[in-house]
């Protein structure tokens, strides 16, 4: 009985020791996920830092001080009250994007990270933006994330931090101000529309005078056409009423002549004809005076017949000399 006792009671030793080495080879095993890095403390000092992957230190001796991740990181920067140059009050809130280059320095040159970085960045906030009137922080915000970009990027650098984006979210101005820039807005903007339509109406008077310029002098270009092709008309028809009366004096004075030389030899038919032709004129001439309405004429009707017949055969005569 006394010996099972003491094998079993060194069985039991055994386990337990063997319980132990696992226990201690299990703790001093570390495995670091990616981005992020472990700080080892040998006895509460720092000793090393551990990066992504598998790792050992010595159990009971080392420990993880800090996890620190070294990936980028946001933090929001909650809104605050600033008050600008020109005696504004506005609320203005952010976000910082921040990275940790320097594991050990972020663990152990400053306390409570997060919270001093969002302390810093609201207090140059305020320092930045008080500096500035009301117009140009709201027309301005680009130059005001960079300006707190390099203040606060300066500040950090000693944790080991490097700061790679400052923005401002939002800026609210108070109530009353922002209905007094809605309502020189709205009179900005009639005032553009203003100008605009009236430098449309003087464009569309521009356009209509150019046009009836345009028009007038197409008109006029038309009206010196017509008055050229008239003028030729008319020197056309002119000089075609000259030849016709040419050629109807060219007649007369041949039968003129022809009538001459029939009276030169006597021929009595020949001055019937003459005779007959002027009394033919003067009784046109009274036919178609306007202020005569009755014509009394006490001539024989014979003689103006006979000479109407000497005038007939004159003509013959002629026809026939002219045909010998």
């Amino acid at each position: 009985m006394d010996t099972i006792g003491v094998l079993d009671m060194g069985t039991i030793v055994a386990i337990v020791v063997g319980v132990f080495l696992l226990v201690t080879a299990w703790r001093g095993v570390v495995t670091v996920p990616q981005g992020t890095e472990y700080t080892i403390e040998r006895f509460g000092r720092y000793r090393a830092t551990f990066g992504p992957g598998f790792h050992w230190l010595v159990p009971y001796v080392d420990r993880i001080g800090h996890r620190i991740s070294m990936m980028e990181q946001v933090l929001d920067v909650p809104s605050q009250e600033v008050i600008t140059k020109d005696n504004a009050m506005v609320g203005v809130d952010g976000v910082v994007f921040f990275q940790v280059l320097d594991a050990p320095k972020a663990a152990y040159e400053v306390h409570n990270l997060q919270n001093a970085i969002l302390n810093l960045t609201m207090t140059n906030l305020r320092t930045v933006m008080g500096s500035m009137d009301l117009d140009s922080l709201l027309s301005q915000r680009d130059h005001i994330n960079a300006q707190l970009l390099t203040v606060v990027d300066d500040a950090t650098t000693p944790w080991g931090l490097k700061v790679t984006r400052v923005e401002i979210k939002d800026i609210r101005p108070p109530t009353d101000l922002v209905d007094a820039m809605a309502r020189q807005m709205k009179a900005e903007r009639l005032k553009r529309a203003s100008i605009l339509e009236a430098e449309g109406a003087r464009q569309s008077a521009i356009l209509k005078a150019e046009g009836e310029r345009q028009a007038q002098i197409l008109a006029a270009e038309a009206e010196k056409q017509e008055q050229i092709l008239e003028a030729e008309g008319r020197k056309e028809a002119a000089f075609r009423d000259a030849e016709a009366r040419e050629r109807a004096a060219e007649a007369e004075a041949n039968a003129t002549t022809m009538v001459s030389q029939a009276i030169e030899k006597g021929d009595i038919q020949a001055i019937n004809y003459f005779v007959a032709n002027n009394y033919i004129e003067a009784l046109r001439m009274i036919a178609t005076s306007p202020n005569e309405k009755l014509v009394l004429m006490p001539l024989e009707a014979s003689n103006v017949i006979g000479a109407l017949g000497g005038i007939t055969e004159l003509t013959k005569k002629l026809g026939g000399g002219g045909g010998q």
